[in-house]
This record gives structure tokens, C-alpha cells and sequence, in this order.
């Protein structure tokens, strides 16, 4: 039995050709994920385990917890705890450590890193050993900064340029002093580090006389816990905390494994689909395989062939089969990881040097995936074969499905479909998180539901394209009654390509409707001209604010201004707004009172209202920062949006309750103008922030351009990512028709001997396989439209402004692409049907 299996694969290898091609990309898919995260992983954790061999034993700052309506005082690392740190025995040298964000702008004024990934620091002393300097000298005083190598390269610093920096708004121009080198991970993945000396640093990043670590580096002899012993027998437990070197570069290779994590599960997910689309395929391929060979089989029964044999065949079958595709998966999969890294180099994102990654779990993983998957699907098949008794086989009589079969079919399909249109609208009834579980089984259900169903809903719904068909006469005819011949076959390649079109449809309608809600909620609630706001999502200075106000035409000016306070005992964080100018800059609908914020009055959302008790004319006191507290009174209660929500405070009274060397975080300044919303209004705030490159000045356009760039770019993402299933969808409609081809030989033979010429049959099958495709198309578009719909539901109940928005366009184009890929897959059946010799095939069993 095994070597019949072997020469059944060698004897059928172009007709599992396809099958082959559908594995190896799903397992290309896993084991290019695989390989690609890894990859990127152990460069980080190498690079940034560079990073820590200057540091044996970190002290950090201890976190006190706050009690009741008292915000706890965080300590400080002071000089005086940097000393006694240094004297410890066994201790050769102590660093204070003060990091920040420092948006550096290359010669072109543009950011370096793109904000997120760029640094700044301070350099301890004359003679930093974290950063050898390359050239010129540690800088000196608030106007000299050291830059590292690679930034210098990249935008073409040397020492003794002016640079354009900003840390929180407004725009320094210090000279490079020097060029040091540097492992940090941030550097090497793109980003930049700007060093200035450690009082400039300290004034900069909001902690004079303080650091935000001290690093101390091991005498030789000492190892890293002995030294920490040491340290923590002179440092209050309330004040610091120590972790040696090694715990440090454990802990940062397990964040960097996490912070990957998402991004492979997220890849892994898609590589799921792209299997799953792939598991129709092998079953429709070895349930055509298995029927053509049914005398074959019977044959075996009838000579003394077990069932299990039988069945055991067909496995093997599998198996090999699934052998070749994992194998050549995984070396595809191997090429698209590389690939995927090299892509990532050429759109700016520079990841650390490091070798290409493919463990043995990959290796495992790949084949294990390729195997199981063909087993699985082609089980059913096999096992199906094996229960038809040789005679029954031998005389044919077992050809079509039972009445009993396809009764129980449809009942199954419509119990499983009932429940997962009833979970899924009980989930709608539920806010936020709490309907996404049940809606996610119930999405799961119903596709089962309608894929079980699917033979039935081809009938009506081919037959409602007959009257199309009708225009290629009797090509058209034979194309409508071979697409209904079969439905299991049909609904089985229909079903396939109905997957990916759920998915993309389902994600095109929730991400229209979710940037025209953002896009309608930023219209209605914003009345300013413009929202001011750091480049990489960080706070402002207030110094932002005092020169917006100042600027020519601006008749309106509020920062949001966040802050921490302590309520009830339990944390809030209140937002605070000029209140002279938030009833200008914002619009918001009022459940009761009145939008009145100044001195003690306050207003808040309905979310914060309801969690509290409160309501119009109620009055409770906030702790703030350093113990102060302060009673409020709730002037109103308003509808809130993602961008503003929460506790409106006005800012006076808020400085009053924060201790003195607080510096207020902006989040952002609204600001309106005389002229309204202008190119030349625009470019006066630019020259009056210094044409800073770190600072976003935007419009009601500009917002609603970057809300739709974002979806864009996500959706064309998960475009990019659910092609893969399409293609395998792909490869599945050409198999099966490739195979429908062979099986019918004789039929094609018998047209063409009546007069069917060669242009009529390519057209039948193009037409065979368009119907097929368009059936699939209808079926996922309609599906996708439901789920985005109930996906909607969920967010409306948080998103006042959200509105189901049917993309009419893209689904458009969604069906048209259904319709190109029924006709591209039919190109090569189609032209093998037109070329059979007719006589030949008329004699062909």
C-alpha cells in the first residue's frame, strides 16, 4: 500500500501541483513570520545587551504608592545619594544618568529618527566611558552638544556646526562640540542621541539637581551581586531600588520579545487564514483525486485491501505531498524573512546588523504545519473512499450524494448559521470589550454555518446570473449547468475565496466609518483654527503657549494641560484649559448645566459623571501634588469624544494646587485666530515657534488628512497581508477547474464532436469559473458588510459620532476582483479544455 501510495503521487504530480503551491505559501507565510521576528528580536537584544556593559548595578528610583486623596512625593536621586553610591566598597565609578526626548533636525530641517526613536542625555564629565569621543571634546555649558557617529553620518554633521534641536517646543541651536560612538539600540535601529553636559541636561529634561539613574561599574574582582549587596545596605528602600547589569539587558530582551510578540502573533494570524483557505483545496483536490480513482480503490478492496489500508493510502499520499510543500514553504519562508528585513532597510527603518535567524522551532514549526494541514484536509476524503463497498464502486452506483446527506447538510448549515447571527447580535447589544468575545465566536459560527450551507445558496444564486448567461448562448448555458453540477466542489472553491473577501470587506467598512466618525468628531467639537501638538506625541512647554498667545491675528489660545489628581481615593486625571478661552476653541453638547469653567467650577464627561455619582451643582475635593487639595463644584456635565474627555479644571486654579518646580505637560494648544484657518495664518505660528520641525501645527484638514492617512496605511497593510489568501483562492479555482477539466474529457470530446468549436469551450470554462468567483465574491462582500456592521455596534456605544459608512466604491472593486480572479484562473484550464483531441477524449475513461 505504500508504494501504491508513492506512485499515486508521482502518477497524479501535475494535478497536486496546485495543492503543493497552496501549503507552501501558508507554511512560506509561518516560517517567514517566524524567521523575520526572530531575526529582528536577537538583533535588538544583542545591541541593546551592548548598551549595558558599562553597568554592573543601576539604582533607580523606589515608587511610593499614593493614600487616599494624597498624591505621594516620588524621591529624587540626588548628588548627595550618588556620592555615598560611589563610596561603596567595591565600587570603581558612579554615574548619574539623566535621559529625555531631543528631536535633532538634519541639515534639510527635518526630524532625524522620526521623533519617536530620537534621544537625548547627558555626558558625565570630560571623559564619559558609555560614549568614546571620536572627535572634538565633551560638550560645555546650555550651547554645545555631542552627537553620536552615526546621526553625524547620516545627516552630515561634523564638529563645529550649528544644529537646530528642540526638547519640548521651543528651538535651541547649540554647536556640535564633538562625535562619540555608541551601541544604544535606538541608534542602531535609525535614531538619534544628543548629549548635552549633565546641569544643561538636567534644566532640560525637568529635573535640576536630580538623575533619573545611577550607574555604577564594578572594581575588578567584584562581581554584580556583590556590589548590589553593598548598595542596598546604604540606600533607603523608600528612596531607590537596585538591579544588577544582567538583570537590566534580561529584562530588556523581555520586553523587546513582547513589544515582538504582537507583531508575529499579528502575522501568524494572517498566515492562519491563508492555511485555512488552503485546507478547501487539498480536501477538493483529494475528493476529485479519490473519485476518479474510485475502480482503482474498489479494486484494492475487492483483492483483499482494508478499509484502514485504504484510508492509510490516501494519508500517505498526503503526507508526502505535505513533506514537499513544508520543505519548500520553509525555504520560501526563509527568502521572504530576509526579504521582509531588507524591505523594512529600504523605507527608512534601520534595524540592528545581525544575522538571519531560523531556529529549529521554525524548522519544526514549518514542517509540522505543512504536514498536518494536508493530512487533516485530505482524512475526510480518504475515509469517505474507503466506506463505498468494492461493488458499489466498481458499478458506479455511489456517484451522487443522498437525499438523507444533503437534508442533514443543510440542517447543520442552518442550526450552525442561526446561532452565529443570534451570538453575534446579543454582542451588539453589549458595550465595548465585553461584546468583542461573543462576537468573535459567533463571527466563527456563522462562517462555519454558511460554508456548510454553501452547496444550497449556490443554486439560487448562480441561477440568478442566468440571464447574463444567456447573452453566450449555449456556452453560457453549459457554464451556469456545470457550476451547479458539483455544489460541494463549487461551494468548496467559492468558499475559499469568500474568506479573504469577508475579512477585507468587513475591515474596509470599519475603517471608513471609524475615520468619518474621528473625521465628524474633531468638526463638531473643535471650533479653533489650529491644534498645536509635539511631532512624536510628547508634552509641550509652556512656553509654547505664551508665545502662540502672543502672535499676530491669534485671539484665543488654551493648552490641555494633564495632571494627576487624587479623588475619593482613586487616581483622576484632570485636564486643565484656559476658561476664558475653552468656550471659543471647543463645542460640546451638555446632558445638564452649564460649559463653565474658571476659579472652582468644573465641568466633566458623562463617563465620569455617571462613574462618580455626580451631576450638575455637586461638589467633592481633588488631592493634587504635594498634598494640596482643592473643593470643586461641577458647573456641567458634557458629552465627550476620543480627543477630549474627562475633568475640565481651569489653569489657574490648577498652578495654584501644583508645588512650584512642577513644569505644567501641554498635551496640546488649541488655537484661534482673527483670520480663520490660512496658509499665511499657518506660517505666521511656524516663524513665531522658530520653524521648529518637532512641532505639528494643524488645521481641521490636517487632522481629518492624518486620521485618513492612518487608516490608509493600515488598511493597505491588511491589503497586503489577506492578498496571500486570495492568491492561494486563486490557486484553488484553477485546481479545481484544471481537475473538472480532466474529469469531464469525454463531455468535452462529445461538445466538440457536435460542434462546440475550440473559442465556445474556453469560453464555457471562463464563464464556469467567473460564475464560481462572482458566487464567492457575493458571499464574503455580504458577510463582510454584517461583520463590520456589528464590529460597529460595539464602537458606537463609546463613540457618539460613529456611523455605519457602506465604501460602495471598494466593494465595487472587491467584486470586480472576485470576477478578474475567476477569469485569470480560468485562463490555463480553459486552453487545455479547447486543445483535447476529440476523438481521444470520447475514448477516455
Amino acid at each position: 500500500m505504500f508504494r501504491t501510495a508513492l506512485r499515486n503521487v508521482l502518477a497524479h504530480k501535475a494535478r497536486l501541483l496546485m495543492t503543493v503551491l497552496a501549503v507552501m505559501l501558508g507554511v512560506a507565510f509561518v516560517s517567514g513570520t517566524l524567521v523575520f521576528t526572530n531575526t529582528i528580536s536577537e538583533a535588538y537584544q544583542k545591541s541593546s545587551a551592548k548598551g549595558f556593559d558599562q553597568v554592573d548595578v543601576a539604582v533607580q528610583q523606589a515608587y511610593r504608592p499614593d493614600e487616599g486623596d494624597r498624591i505621594a512625593e516620588q524621591p529624587k536621586l540626588t548628588p548627595e545619594l550618588l556620592r555615598k553610591v560611589a563610596k561603596v566598597p567595591g565600587a570603581e565609578s558612579a554615574t548619574g544618568v539623566v535621559t529625555g526626548f531631543t528631536a535633532l533636525a538634519d541639515k534639510d530641517g527635518k526630524l532625524i529618527g522620526g521623533g519617536f526613536q530620537s534621544q537625548g542625555g547627558n555626558y558625565w564629565g570630560k571623559d564619559d566611558p558609555r560614549y568614546p569621543i571620536e572627535e572634538g571634546r565633551a560638550p560645555r555649558g546650555p550651547n554645545e552638544i555631542a552627537i553620536d557617529a552615526k546621526t553625524a553620518e547620516r545627516a552630515g554633521y561634523k564638529v563645529g556646526d550649528t544644529v537646530r534641536l528642540s526638547v519640548d517646543g521651543p528651538v535651541l541651536s547649540p554647536t556640535v562640540s564633538g562625535v562619540f560612538r555608541t551601541d544604544d539600540g535606538n541608534v542602531a535601529a535609525g535614531g538619534s542621541l544628543t548629549l548635552f553636559d549633565t546641569a544643561t541636561a538636567q534644566k532640560l529634561f525637568h529635573s535640576p539637581g536630580a538623575y533619573d539613574e545611577i550607574t555604577v561599574t564594578a572594581a575588578p574582582g567584584t562581581s554584580q551581586d556583590r556590589l548590589r549587596s553593598a548598595i542596598d545596605k546604604v540606600v533607603p528602600e523608600d528612596v531607590a531600588s537596585t538591579i544588577t547589569g544582567e538583570q537590566l539587558a534580561d529584562r530588556q530582551a523581555t520586553q523587546i520579545a513582547a513589544s515582538m510578540s504582537g507583531l508575529k502573533n499579528g502575522l501568524l494570524v494572517f498566515a492562519g487564514i491563508a492555511l485555512f483557505v488552503g485546507t478547501f483545496i487539498i480536501a477538493n483536490t483529494f475528493t476529485m483525486l479519490v473519485a476518479q480513482r474510485t475502480k482503482e480503490l474498489a479494486l484494492l478492496r475487492a483483492v483483499g485491501a482494508s478499509r484502514r489500508q485504504v484510508t492509510r493510502s490516501v494519508l500517505i499520499e498526503a503526507f508526502v505531498v505535505g513533506v514537499v510543500a513544508a520543505v519548500a514553504g520553509l525555504a520560501v519562508g526563509v527568502g521572504i524573512g530576509a526579504a521582509m528585513r531588507t524591505l523594512i532597510s529600504t523605507l527608512g527603518e534601520t534595524v540592528p546588523d545581525g544575522p538571519l535567524v531560523v531556529t529549529p522551532g521554525t524548522v519544526a514549526t514549518a514542517l509540522l504545519v505543512g504536514v498536518l494541514i494536508t493530512m487533516l484536509a485530505a482524512w475526510l476524503p480518504g475515509r469517505r473512499a474507503a466506506k463505498i463497498p468494492p461493488v458499489a464502486a466498481m458499478s458506479s452506483v455511489h456517484a451522487k450524494a443522498t437525499t438523507r446527506s444533503l437534508v442533514l447538510r443543510n440542517t447543520i448549515g442552518a442550526l450552525f448559521s442561526g446561532a452565529g447571527i443570534a451570538t453575534v447580535l446579543y454582542a451588539t447589544t453589549l458595550e465595548g470589550s465585553d461584546g468583542q468575545v461573543p462576537m468573535g465566536i459567533g463571527a466563527v459560527v456563522l462562517i462555519i454555518g454558511v460554508f456548510v450551507l454553501t452547496p444550497l445558496l449556490s443554486r439560487p444564486l448562480i441561477a440568478a446570473a442566468a440571464p447574463v448567461l444567456r447573452i453566450f448562448g449555449i456556452s453560457g448555458k453549459l457554464a451556469r449547468q456545470n457550476s451547479v453540477r458539483n455544489p460541494r466542489r463549487t461551494a468548496a472553491t467559492a468558499s475559499a475565496l469568500m474568506i479573504g473577501l469577508t475579512l477585507i470587506t468587513g475591515m474596509t467598512v470599519m475603517a471608513g466609518s471609524l475615520q468619518t466618525a474621528i473625521g465628524k468628531m474633531a468638526a463638531d467639537s473643535i471650533k479653533a483654527d489650529y491644534v498645536v501638538s509635539m511631532a512624536n506625541g510628547s508634552y509641550l512647554s509652556s512656553d509654547v503657549e505664551k508665545k502662540l498667545a502672543g502672535a499676530e491675528g491669534v485671539t484665543a489660545v488654551s493648552p490641555l494641560r494633564n495632571a494627576e489628581s487624587r479623588i475619593d481615593g482613586e487616581t483622576e486625571y484632570v485636564t486643565g484649559v484656559n476658561g476664558d478661552a475653552i468656550g471659543e476653541l471647543t463645542t460640546f453638547p451638555l446632558d445638564e448645566g452649564a460649559f463653565e469653567v474658571g476659579g472652582t467650577k468644573v465641568v466633566v464627561d458623562t463617563e465620569s459623571a455617571r462613574r462618580n455619582g455626580w451631576k450638575a451643582g455637586t461638589s467633592f475635593t481633588a488631592g493634587f501634588e504635594g498634598g494640596e487639595r482643592q473643593k470643586l463644584t461641577v458647573a456641567g456635565v458634557y458629552e465627550a469624544n476620543e480627543l477630549i474627555r474627562g475633568i475640565l479644571l481651569d489653569n489657574r486654579t490648577l498652578e495654584k494646587r501644583l508645588p512650584a518646580d512642577t513644569r505644567p505637560a501641554d498635551m496640546m494648544v488649541m488655537v484661534k485666530t482673527s483670520s480663520g484657518a490660512s496658509d499665511a495664518a499657518k506660517d505666521r505660528l511656524a516663524k513665531t515657534l522658530g520653524d521648529n520641525p518637532a512641532i505639528k501645527i494643524q488645521d481641521g484638514d490636517d487632522l481629518s488628512d492624518d486620521i485618513a492617512q492612518m487608516f490608509t496605511l493600515m488598511l493597505n497593510l491588511l491589503y497586503g497581508l489577506l492578498a496571500m489568501a486570495v492568491i492561494v483562492a486563486v490557486l484553488g479555482v484553477i485546481n479545481t477547474l484544471a481537475m473538472s477539466v480532466f474529469e469531464r474529457s469525454q463531455e468535452i470530446g462529445m461538445l466538440r464532436a457536435i460542434g462546440l468549436d475550440r473559442r465556445a469551450i474556453k469560453r464555457m470554462v471562463r464563464l464556469e469559473s467567473l460564475v464560481i468567483s462572482l458566487f464567492g465574491g457575493v458571499l464574503g462582500i455580504g458577510l463582510g458588510v454584517f461583520f463590520g456592521w456589528a464590529a460597529g455596534e460595539l464602537v458606537a456605544s463609546r463613540m457618539a459620532t460613529y456611523e455605519l459608512v457602506l465604501p460602495w466604491a471598494r466593494m465595487g472593486v472587491f467584486l470586480l476582483l472576485a470576477g478578474t480572479v475567476g477569469v485569470l484562473a480560468a485562463m490555463w484550464p480553459a486552453r487545455r479544455a479547447a486543445k483535447l483531441n476529440m476523438l481521444a477524449a470520447i475514448k477516455a475513461e
